[in-house]
């Protein structure tokens, strides 16, 4: 037992003089040399070890990108498997009425565009082509796929808008197709029930482009200045309103009728495209009345 002992020291003494003239130099920087080496060293003594961590990290890795390429393609096949169908996003063209609406938290919205912000409402929106004077219907639903998707991501969930910032039917380019057209709304339909209208509705431009009537608009307190009506102007040549002003307003109803809805329709009639109720300066009637046929 002592001559092991003994042979132990001396094999440990004879390696450590072997390393100590092999390395050269004073103690500390043969330290500093060894434990270099050793660091160095270190990957090349274990590489099955090495490789073994990075094999594992990189199958990791594969294993994670290979879920998300899965999840992607099960979220396909489950919409390809379903069949869904997405309605036709309308853009209202220059001379189409629209119905332009924002719920209560100015998420949801609808401007007569299919890219305009808040356009989810654009899905099987309802535009009116105005041929002339008549009756018009314009309308918007939540009731659709499209709408469904953009709201929550599954065009199988549902989403409900809550509330009204603002309503009103608007012609894009009405005031030069129709000039002095009037708007006069009918009723007002939510969810197929016609709500009541505690004012009479006025047309006018905030543009001087697009024709509107407001139906709720809080920015709006007074008829603007270009507030007109089927019996003409609401406000004399020297801007002072008339008796019958006091009768018109930008908010008809009470948004409280909004507190959840799917479906608005907007039923008006509109007079006045032949240019006849254009004021003098709005151009001829024979002019107003190419440019509603253009």
């Amino acid at each position: 037992m002592k001559m092991k002992k003994y042979l132990a020291c001396l094999t440990a003494a004879l390696m450590m003089g072997a390393a100590f003239t092999a390395c050269g130099g004073s103690g500390t920087s043969t330290a500093e040399n060894s434990s270099s080496e050793i660091v160095q060293e270190a990957p090349e003594t274990s590489p099955v070890a090495a490789n073994g961590d990075a094999s594992a990290a990189s199958a990791e890795e594969d294993t994670d990108s290979a879920s998300e390429t899965t999840a992607d393609a099960t979220a396909q096949e489950v919409t390809q498997s379903q069949d869904v169908d997405f309605e036709p996003a309308v853009t209202a063209q220059p001379g189409q009425a629209y119905l332009a609406i924002v719920d209560g938290q100015w998420w949801i919205q609808y401007w007569g565009s299919a890219e305009k912000d808040g356009y989810m409402l654009a899905y099987n929106a309802g535009v009116a082509d105005i041929q002339g004077d008549g009756s018009y219907t314009v309308s918007v639903t939540a009731d659709t796929n499209g709408f469904r998707y953009d709201t929550t991501g599954d065009p199988t969930d549902q989403y409900t808008p809550e509330g009204l910032g603002f309503l009103s039917v608007m012609i894009p380019e009405g005031e030069s197709m129709y000039p002095g057209a009037v708007i006069t709304i009918d009723s007002i339909k939510v969810d197929g029930n016609e709500i009541e209208m505690s004012a009479k509705n006025y047309t006018s431009s905030d543009d001087g482009i697009e024709t509107r009537t407001n139906i709720y608009n809080t920015w709006v307190t007074t008829p603007s200045d270009d507030a007109r009506c089927i019996d003409g102007p609401l406000y004399d040549e020297d801007g002072d309103a008339l008796d019958i002003c006091k009768d018109y307003s930008a908010q008809l109803i009470d948004p409280a009728a909004f507190s959840q809805w799917t479906t608005v329709e907007v039923n008006f009639t509109i007079t006045g495209t032949d240019g006849s109720l254009a004021p003098a300066d709005a151009g001829s009637s024979d002019e107003a009345g190419t440019d509603a046929e253009a």
